[in-house]
């Protein structure tokens, strides 16, 4: 187990503080997209992938009624939509809702997952359509892997999807969020008494990866028993004991069912409801969740959306309840809140917070979207100042190094309104423009006990007697939405890092030390099998020079 030990915060001379600054580059990027809902205000999701294995991150971006995108990056700060030809425009006949991408079958390429609900013939009846699971060619195509993996008989209205490994087997498993198990009438009729009065909350779907040849749902088997109107969820390491726990997201958890943290029992097959012990129960609408350790001390915090206002969830450490200090540290502002990103925007070496806005849709009362800069551990609103106070209708949100200059870019959904709106709303990418930013560094796992791309894994780096974490993204951390899973630091005026400890998922730890800054290191897991087979000739000789002297030593007390 790894636990980290309450450390300083990252302050002082050595971590200076940029000017922050955005510009939208949506258009001359080659991002044209809007989201399109159907008879109400759901969707919708991003995925950063980097689908080619090229160096740069593409995206998926759900489109609800309209079709999904699936850009390639160019390499030149522009992109393409690629969508048609590579199998993927299969899902043109589906309102697709979220996405994630994980190296299912393990083979070296990254498969994407995409939530629906319903197929574009609009039949009225919920549940109303399955999943679907595409497995990268490794060819620039993709194979509908949806009836292979076990999917095509689980029809649902499914809302967002995260991958973590939480049997730490290497191959990636899924949360599915269900926001209806069944439902009659057209959801732009969907206020709190029609809620109330359905009594028709969803389980969500656990499904365990059978060695990258399907998927099966273990929801039950595995403990898992609550329902609610599902956001979806999120694989997080909240008690620091080197598995991955899951944080449900729920929607009307004031009336229907709250928000639910269960604790990963492993090696047992089993999870253990804790949210009520740890305060966790929030009963909100609650749309996604961030998670970050904003004060650097080791322990993972979780900044959860909400209608009104949202909460910001500190942890204490093991055994202790979370604490809501929204207030505290700033960040209670009121706002319709979506995707949510922690991210050290400015390289200071602490993490800021960007925060997606957006009404319902249709209702559309423009609201801008909050950026807070993170000062000595409390938060700044500084959105207009720093140029991402869009006010289009926004709902899934992701951080990514789009053009590999080292730095956090944000991508934002905008939804296609309903009704007259007076501005626009389209989707929107948001470069960092911040000059004169400070040292930096990226790191890319490559799994090989643990999952391809490292997620549920993490990585912590050292600078003197401090100290940063971050947890590898698999989906769920903003609104129905993937991040990058190359993790970033902000180093201020640092010029190397003193040490960096990779805690793989399933147990296998890495040391490297004095890296250089301002690069991508990419870490190749050194499993335990390839550790004992390079050491054990080693621990054979030892073995059998010990089993020598004490040989000797007999002989020589028989020959006295």
């Amino acid at each position: 187990m790894l636990i980290c030990i309450a450390l300083s915060t990252l302050a002082g001379s050595k971590f200076s503080q940029a000017q922050t600054i955005f510009t939208n580059v949506a258009d001359t990027a080659g991002i044209n997209h809007q989201f399109g809902v159907f008879e109400g205000f759901l969707g919708g999701g991003i995925c950063v992938i980097d689908y080619d294995n090229d160096g740069y991150e593409d995206i998926y971006l759900t489109g609800g009624t309209e079709p999904d995108h699936f850009y390639k990056n160019n390499g030149d700060g522009t992109f393409k939509n690629i969508i048609q030809g590579t199998g993927l425009e299969h899902t043109f006949g589906y309102m697709t809702q979220g996405v994630a991408g994980a190296d299912v079958n393990r083979d070296g390429w990254v498969d994407l997952f995409i939530t629906t609900i319903n197929t574009t013939d609009t039949t009225n009846t919920i549940p109303r359509a399955e999943n679907l699971f595409f497995l990268n060619n490794g060819d620039g195509t993709f194979k509908n892997a949806t009836t292979a993996f076990g999917l095509d008989q689980m029809y649902s209205f499914s809302t967002g999807v995260s991958f973590g490994d939480f049997n730490a087997d290497g191959y990636p498993d899924a949360y599915i969020g269900n926001y209806f198990h069944d439902y009659e009438g057209e959801l732009n009729e969907i206020n709190d008494a029609t809620i109330v009065n359905a009594s028709n909350t969803a389980e969500g779907y656990l499904l365990l990866n059978e060695g990258g040849k399907g998927f099966r749902d273990v929801y039950k088997e595995y403990g898992l028993k609550h329902k609610g109107f599902g956001f979806g969820g999120l694989f997080t390491d909240f008690d620091n004991d080197g598995d991955q726990d899951l944080l449900v997201n729920h929607d009307f958890g004031y009336k229907a069912k709250p928000n639910y943290l269960l604790r990963n029992e492993y090696p047992k097959e089993k999870f253990t409801y804790v949210e009520k012990e740890l305060d966790m129960d929030l009963r909100i609408n609650a749309m996604a969740s961030a998670v970050g350790d904003y004060d650097n001390d080791g322990w993972l915090d979780y900044f959860v959306t909400n209608i009104k206002y949202n909460f910001f969830m500190v942890n204490n450490g093991v055994g202790q309840a979370f604490v809501n200090k929204n207030k505290e540290l700033g960040t209670k502002l009121f706002k319709i809140t979506w995707g949510a990103n922690f991210a050290d925007f400015d390289h200071d070496g602490d993490l800021d917070l960007f925060a997606a806005n957006g009404d319902l849709n249709p209702n559309c009362t423009p609201m801008n979207n909050f950026y807070f800069e993170n000062e000595d551990n409390k938060f700044t609103e500084r959105a207009a100042f720093v140029k991402v106070n869009d006010y289009g209708i926004s709902r899934g949100s992701v951080t990514f190094d789009y053009d590999n200059d080292g730095d956090q870019d944000i991508l934002v959904v905008n939804q296609k309104p309903v009704l007259y709106y007076p501005i626009p709303s389209q989707t929107v990418l948001y470069r960092n423009d911040t000059p004169d930013l400070a040292n930096w560094l990226k790191v890319a796992l490559r799994g090989v006990d643990a999952e391809m791309q490292g997620i549920g894994s993490r990585v912590r780096i050292v600078i003197g007697d401090q100290q940063m974490i971050r947890e590898v993204d698999g989906g769920g951390s903003s609104h129905l939405s993937q991040n990058s899973t190359i993790v970033h630091f902000g180093l201020g005026e640092v010029n190397k890092v003193d040490s960096l400890i990779v805690t793989w998922l399933g147990g296998n730890q890495q040391v490297l030390t004095d890296l250089e800054v301002n690069q991508l290191h990419t870490i190749t897991e050194v499993p335990a099998s390839k550790w004992w087979a390079g050491s054990s000739k080693y621990f054979l000789l030892a073995l059998a020079l010990m089993f020598g002297l004490w040989f000797v030593s007999r002989k020589v007390k028989s020959n006295d």
